[in-house]
């Protein structure tokens, strides 16, 4: 039996709703494709600084799970986001606000 996928719009949305009950402000910079598109988070620490995050599969089991791709001053790594959507104009961004560097993505249901 093959398993039900998601799409990234009802992820996206589910995201934003779990952030929200978490009092963390987040926001769609980037709207990309519906059904399939990618998901990048940045998670600025409202101090100049910030992350980036991707989910990425594990070649060897197959599952997903959430990457730091850049950790650094925020328009570092704002550079890097432009550069990954100029790659995939298809990538959905969602930036987050938390001085704590808090994402939930290591939570139940999103971490992978």
């Amino acid at each position: 039996m093959s398993e039900a996928r998601l799409t990234t719009d009802f992820w996206v949305r589910a995201y934003l709703k779990r952030l929200e009950l978490a009092n963390i402000p987040a926001y769609v910079t980037a709207h990309g494709q519906a059904s399939s598109g990618a998901v990048m988070v940045k998670c600025a620490r409202l101090d100049g600084t910030a992350q980036s995050y991707e989910r990425r599969a594990d070649l060897m089991t197959g599952k997903s799970a959430w990457m730091l791709l850049h950790d650094g001053p925020e328009a570092e790594v704002d550079a890097s986001i432009r550069k990954q959507r100029s790659f995939d104009p298809d990538l959905w961004v969602i930036e987050i606000e938390s001085r704590e560097g808090r994402t939930l993505l290591d939570e139940e249901g999103l971490s992978g």
